[in-house]
């Protein structure tokens, strides 16, 4: 017996075929013998076309349906990818709003200033805002209260404001406590807790109690002190040899931040480095970025206990001299006239300006010479 071939139908034939059946004019027993062909297959075939008859007909339509689903999900996918951004850029964005608007950019050619706005977190009316500053007659509040707690550092509000009563001023208590926290002033005196710096911010001890200053570049120390002018006042931080009293570097501000101190830093390690390097516990020589500088060269880091002022009276000393030498006799109407000013008198007071507890040398001989007299010396 002959083996059979099984028999292969292509698409036309089975497309002819189903169409005959969908006509409904013949019966399956009738195309079976026609076509030589089961009346299973043949139903078979009758099904698959009903199915996909609308493939077929209506697949231009679906697939710009299926398109635009697709593209709806890409969509709504990117636009959440873009939210989960745009929320971690705002948790890593600065938390002031001045540091907020310094990032705005009014010219941007695709970013109106309301989306920018938007983007940062900032309200808009806050991006047009313009600080008034403060009046007159709180500049020269401002003033007298800078010659009182030079002359008097344990002044707190209460006698500052006693004091202006006494002078025929009619000042509350509460206006010059604002007053004297914007120029960073708080009296001098021991107490639990007095104030906080930075919580995240390491503190480090004070390693110079009982220490014998010696030698040139044993300690260096840092301090930020106000500086009052005819319309306005602007911030100086100096760098400071104790054993020599000579000023290393300084740095004039319009703002407590610490981009100035760091820049004053770096000018006094154009003369070296110390062993030790003091300063109070101010947000400014706490930060990673201030400290680091001193870590990377190992320089053992100290800091004052809080509002302890003698722990760095070498420089609270520089403050006086420079404020009653140079600034309070020349009401400065800019900070570029006081930045040459000071410029001025900081070569004065370096090269020129004999100290009596340095033998009556000057700090730029006794920080060059490499024996000084041990007269020089003293204990903190």
């Amino acid at each position: 017996m002959a083996k059979r071939t099984r028999r292969r139908f292509t698409r036309t034939f089975k497309s002819k075929v189903a169409l005959e059946a969908l006509s409904e004019r013949s019966t399956l027993s009738e195309l079976a013998s026609k076509y030589e062909v089961h009346p299973n297959q043949i139903t078979t075939w009758k099904r698959q076309a009903k199915q996909s008859m609308p493939e077929v007909f209506g697949s231009s339509e679906q697939k710009k349906q299926a398109q635009q689903e697709a593209l709806t999900a890409s969509l709504y996918e990117e636009i959440g990818r873009l939210k989960m951004e745009l929320d971690w850029l705002k948790k890593n964005l600065p938390s002031s709003s001045d540091a907020k608007r310094a990032l705005l950019e009014p010219e941007h050619p695709d970013l109106s200033l309301s989306r920018q706005c938007q983007l940062l977190g900032l309200p808009r009316s806050t991006a047009y805002y313009r600080p008034r500053g403060e009046s007159a007659v709180n500049l020269a509040l401002m003033r007298e209260i800078d010659e009182m707690t030079t002359a008097w550092p344990f002044y707190g509000a209460r006698r500052v404001a006693a004091e202006f009563v006494g002078r025929g001023h009619t000042v509350c208590r509460k206006r010059v406590t604002r007053l004297m926290r914007l120029m960073g002033y708080e009296a001098v005196y021991q107490r639990p807790r007095t104030s906080r710096s930075h919580p995240e911010h390491k503190k480090y001890p004070y390693l110079l109690k009982g220490v014998p200053i010696t030698h040139p570049d044993q300690v260096w120390s840092t301090d930020i002190t106000y500086l009052p002018m005819k319309a306005g006042f602007l911030y100086l931080v100096a760098v400071m040899d104790w054993f020599s009293r000579f000023v290393l570097g300084w740095r004039l501000s319009n703002s407590l931040d610490t981009t100035f101190c760091i820049e004053a830093l770096d000018d006094a390690f154009s003369f070296g480095q110390p062993e030790i390097f003091n300063s109070d516990q101010g947000c400014q020589f706490t930060s990673t970025d201030f400290t680091d500088q001193l870590k990377e060269r190992q320089i053992a880091i100290s800091m004052d206990g809080r509002g302890r002022f003698w722990d760095n009276i070498w420089v609270e000393r520089l403050w006086r001299t420079v404020k009653y030498e140079e600034v309070y006799i020349n009401e400065y109407a800019d900070g570029v006239e006081l930045y040459r000013g000071l410029r001025r008198y900081f070569h004065f007071y370096n090269h020129q300006r004999r100290h009596q507890s340095l033998g009556n040398r000057t700090p730029a001989s006794v920080y060059k010479n490499a024996d000084p007299p041990r007269l020089l010396g003293y204990a903190q």
